[in-house]
């Protein structure tokens, strides 16, 4: 049976490949079979170890830095975030754009926050760090993953 942190850097992965658009058929064919399908996929579910090396070779697959796909951070898709109505996502993209220029991280994909970040932005939001959580996934922007981040609250 796979560990939670197993399960939980597998669902970091799965939300960056699909982030990206890609099956996990289209991972293997973008990558010209150096990634298969099975592995990936065992990967995901927490079935399968991943080892630093071949993490840090996904990440770079990818085109996200490993951080990114390790557990206790939550990915905020930027690309569905600037489809959304400024109203909505103002304070977040502008909280985004200053975690952007701190880390000199500009990918335009994704960008991972913190539990502490959630916290943050839900004072400017004016809502408890849950009800956030839930409306930045209804909106597509966060993972579903990002509910347990609440529970530590």
């Amino acid at each position: 049976m796979p560990s939670e942190y197993a399960k939980t850097l597998g669902a970091r992965l799965r939300a960056i490949r699909t982030q990206q658009g890609l099956s996990l058929h289209g991972v293997e064919e973008k990558s010209r079979g150096r990634w298969k399908a099975v592995v990936v996929g065992s990967y995901e579910r927490g079935d399968r170890s991943v080892t630093v090396q071949k993490l840090a070779e996904l990440a770079d697959f990818y085109g996200v830095p490993v951080s990114e796909l390790l557990p206790g951070r939550y990915v905020i898709d930027l690309e569905r975030m600037s489809q959304l109505p400024r109203e909505k996502a103002g304070p977040l993209a502008r909280y985004v754009a200053t975690i952007q220029s701190q880390r000199g991280d500009y990918n335009g994909r994704v960008l991972s926050i913190r539990q502490e970040d959630l916290r943050s932005l839900a004072v400017i939001y004016d809502k408890s760090p849950a009800d956030l959580t839930e409306e930045l996934i209804g909106w597509g922007v966060l993972d579903s993953e990002a509910r347990s981040a609440v529970e530590a609250f």
